[in-house]
């Protein structure tokens, strides 16, 4: 296992994700998604997103449509950009809530299906919503008792939802389409953040309060710890990214020095 800090040192980092040899790297407060090699982890580049807002907490690319998508909690927007197309930019707003609801929708973590559909975790209205590459809304899920302030949420092989739930102590769920809980995990993790789920639905959960990286199985049932060297003290971590072609995990860390740990080698 390596771990190597290229990317510190230019604040919070709040999501990563990655694409062939491209990283992709989103801090708080920042309208630039910083983009690094794989091979070298040097910085490359910067894509700019305009009228990006302050608070962006999620990021996810699409092979099959070369694009990235990055969240807007300020704006209640997801904006997605053209990798192949010199980062030409579009927008679209997140659908609006039932009458008479009056709160915030605030769209934090995002991931793509197997539909090739951006799936966007609604923290504050409770929802799962899943739009086409051009955003046009095709699901809209309300979670149901048991599921408060959900940050990420990945779409598992049978179809169902794993859910990360940003609160202090904080909880992973298992959901299905209708937003009923499956899952659930409770007392095991405090401000879960992001996810990253393997092929066999193995699930990797950013305790970030607990500073550490926690493995699950998707019935929530079996957990572990990600091993990490006695010299390696990791500081909130916030993203995490799986590159499966590599056997590498991304984790970016909220505070300390705000590093992209890169884990090599160990059970993915």
């Amino acid at each position: 296992m390596s771990i190597t800090p290229q990317a510190q040192g230019r604040g919070r980092v709040t999501a990563v994700a990655s694409l062939g040899d491209d990283v992709f790297v989103m801090r708080l407060g920042s309208q630039q998604v910083e983009v690094y090699d794989a091979k070298s982890l040097k910085h490359q580049h910067d894509i700019a997103v305009r009228e990006l807002g302050n608070s962006s907490c999620g990021l996810a690319v699409c092979s099959h449509h070369k694009c990235l998508y990055v969240s807007d909690a300020a704006n209640d927007s997801v904006h997605r950009a053209e990798l192949s197309r010199g980062n030409a930019a579009t927008t679209w707003s997140v659908a609006g809530v039932p009458r008479g609801l009056s709160v915030a929708r605030e769209p934090k973590g995002l991931s793509v299906n197997e539909a090739r559909n951006v799936l966007v975790a609604c923290y504050k209205a409770r929802r799962i919503q899943e739009y086409t590459t051009h955003g046009t809304l095709v699901r809209d899920i309300c979670l149901k008792a048991g599921v408060t302030s959900p940050f990420h949420a990945v779409q598992l092989s049978n179809g169902h939802y794993v859910v990360s739930q940003n609160t202090s102590p904080g909880a992973v769920s298992v959901v299905r389409g209708d937003g009923q809980v499956v899952h659930n995990c409770k007392g095991e993790v405090y401000y879960p953040t992001s996810l990253a789920v393997k092929r066999d639905d193995l699930i990797h959960v950013a305790d970030s309060a607990n500073n550490r990286i926690l493995t699950m199985d998707s019935s929530l049932r079996s957990i572990e710890e990600l091993a990490l060297p006695a010299d390696v003290e990791m500081h909130r971590p916030s993203g995490l990214c799986l590159d499966e072609s590599r056997g590498r995990l991304y984790v970016g860390e909220y505070d300390g020095s705000c590093r992209v740990l890169v884990v090599d080698s160990v059970r993915l």
